[in-house]
């Protein structure tokens, strides 16, 4: 037999204990010890990373659409849906009040000026909503900014 046998003497009975298979068991309990937090860590991580590349996507394109808008009134909404569909590429929502847009000058699309568009995003946690059931922060917000200069060579009519 090749697996090491220890015998113990327990009162009249000689008891015989085979360790043979013990290491798998425990490199099996070290690797479901080690693997479930590090499975964790990365779904967070490209949890985060995708709303983090979702935002910036966002902000450039309602940037974009707003500097090439040809009407002021119309240029917020027409941004607004810009960013709403690049996020929901991503499968995430945004809200109105998650997109800030600011302008350097008045009139707000004059030629050479710049647009500020700011978009921010609260990315839930894995698991976290529902164990600390609002005890901890289960969120990353995540911010992205885009800064947008108007052709200067368009008609100052905007």
């Amino acid at each position: 037999m090749t697996a090491r046998l220890r015998t113990l003497r327990t009162g009249r009975r000689l008891v015989v204990h085979d360790d043979s298979g013990n290491a798998m068991v425990e490199f099996v309990y070290l690797a479901v010890l080690l693997m479930v937090p590090l499975v964790y860590v990365l779904l967070t991580v490209f949890r985060v990373q995708g709303a983090s590349f979702a935002a910036s996507s966002a902000a450039r394109e309602a940037g974009r659409v707003f500097a090439t808008s040809d009407d002021v009134d119309a240029a917020g909404p027409r941004a607004m849906a810009a960013a709403r569909i690049v996020m929901r590429d991503s499968n995430l929502d945004l809200d109105r009040r998650d997109v800030r847009i600011s302008c350097s000058s008045n009139p707000c699309l004059a030629p050479g000026s710049t647009v500020d568009v700011e978009v921010a995003h609260d990315v839930s946690l894995p698991l976290l909503p529902q164990l600390f059931d609002g005890r901890a922060p289960a969120t990353v917000r995540v911010t992205s900014r885009h800064l947008e200069v108007v052709d200067r060579f368009r008609d100052g009519a905007g």
